[in-house]
């Protein structure tokens, strides 16, 4: 395995993606070139047993899968993870003129690490609907400027001697970024949408509405010493769906069982969405499977007994600088394998049966392991595990690769660790 080039891989595909449309875009178009089929929701599905498909919801989230001999005996094998990042997201009607400076009305999208992102160039991404002769399915485009549009400028430290003690930020007041100077009112009208559509070629009159986010213009690199770090944007959680799908396109599957990926949006903002993990997007595809394949609901819920599921999503390494924010005992470390997530609340599936599990598929794999548990003095977070497991009765595992920095606009994990999970979940799919 060339560790190097399959880091170089991720940045690669982290860059490419700055929203989960283009992430979708991206993976479906590697999944075409590597055979796999794609279904839509809307048709009859007629699936074969050894084939490989795909099917997309709300272009920001996809599920791959490859159809297993015998569902109801052997199950599905998932490995979950989602699309969407924080970020900085652009607001209708987003112009504003202040002193002759152009600037953007904004809003957070998740939660970020807001100081992070000022004073870089940053870039504009997203979707753009179009009208169409059909109501009901207007068109969709993606856009990505990929320049270096705007900036939101720091305040002076003259101006505010305090900022290194920590300071509050206005999210209203301090996140709009400087696009241009203007001289006169009339400049700003509709700028963002002559943009767009001078960027997309289209008519301006036919743009009907857009999600756009901000994101760093500059690309992610491999750093340290011994080129053994990532520094990208959008790691979380992009890492971890890349994974997921280089391991479900390299596996030597396992015939007999049904392989997943499952690519959720808006983890960040709490995945109930009809994208989302907690929804029933997951639980009505593997139904839909068995279904076209002569099953009955019986044989769903069967194979749902014999499934398991890896969520996978980033875990928090030891920080050097803050060690007593980590637990006593359980000090995960970049580079030193992927991290189970453990809570006794249960914000994370894992339980001593599915880290039973997951133990021996790790050790299967060759792939070193490491325990997270948060600090007793630290709420924590929590991910698409608990979610989806409140639409299907699946053992599952929550797991991720070790992180420093999460939801900075600038992440950090380390290279062989993208390369474990990588083999980890090509492991999942071949025992």
């Amino acid at each position: 395995m060339n560790q190097k080039k399959i880091a170089q891989e991720l940045i690669d595909f982290t860059y490419s993606s700055p929203t989960a449309y283009h992430a979708v875009s991206n993976v479906s178009s590697m999944l075409l070139k590597n055979d796999f089929q794609q279904l839509f929701f809307e048709d009859v599905w007629t699936l074969q047993k050894g084939e490989k498909y795909f099917v997309t919801k709300n272009r920001s989230a996809l599920i791959a899968f490859v159809v297993g001999e015998n569902i109801a005996d052997s199950g599905f094998r998932i490995a979950g993870s989602h699309t969407d990042s924080p970020a900085i997201k652009i607001k209708p009607n987003p112009e504003l003129l202040t002193e002759g400076f152009l600037k953007l009305n904004t809003e957070v999208y998740g939660g970020p690490i807001l100081n992070t992102w000022f004073d870089r160039p940053l870039a504009v991404a997203g979707r753009v609907i179009l009208k169409s002769d059909d109501v009901f399915n207007p068109i969709t485009m993606l856009l990505n400027i990929n320049k270096p549009l705007m900036i939101i400028p720091n305040l002076a430290i003259h101006m505010n001697r305090e900022i290194n003690s920590g300071v509050n930020i206005n999210n209203q007041k301090e996140l709009l970024p400087i696009i241009q100077t203007v001289k006169n009112s009339f400049e700003k009208e509709n700028f963002l949408l002559k943009i767009i559509a001078e960027n997309l070629k289209v008519n301006i009159y036919d743009i009907l509405d857009f999600d756009l986010f901000l994101y760093e213009y500059d690309k992610g690199s491999i750093v340290g010493i011994d080129n053994e770090f990532i520094s990208a944007s959008r790691l979380d959680n992009l890492e971890a769906f890349n994974a997921g799908i280089n391991a479900l396109i390299c596996a030597d599957h396992n015939p007999s069982v049904t392989h997943v990926v499952a690519g959720f949006d808006n983890e960040e903002v709490g995945s109930s969405t009809k994208q989302g993990a907690d929804s029933q997007l997951l639980s009505t595809l593997l139904e839909r499977i068995v279904l076209s394949l002569n099953g009955g609901r019986e044989d769903f819920f069967r194979a749902l007994s014999n499934s398991f599921m890896i969520s996978t999503d980033g875990a928090h390494a030891f920080h050097p600088n803050r060690g007593e924010k980590c637990d006593i005992t359980n000090k995960p470390i970049i580079n030193k394998g992927p991290v189970i997530k453990i809570s006794s609340n249960q914000k994370y599936t894992s339980d001593a049966d599915s880290i039973a599990v997951c133990k021996l598929i790790l050790e299967k794999a060759k792939v070193p392991y490491q325990e997270f548990v948060n600090h007793s003095n630290e709420k924590g977070g929590s991910t698409i595990g608990p979610l989806s497991s409140r639409h299907l009765e699946i053992r599952s595992v929550d797991l991720g690769v070790a992180f420093l920095a999460m939801h900075s606009i600038r992440e950090l994990i380390g290279v062989e660790d993208h390369c474990y999970m990588v083999k980890l979940l090509k492991a999942l799919y071949e025992v």
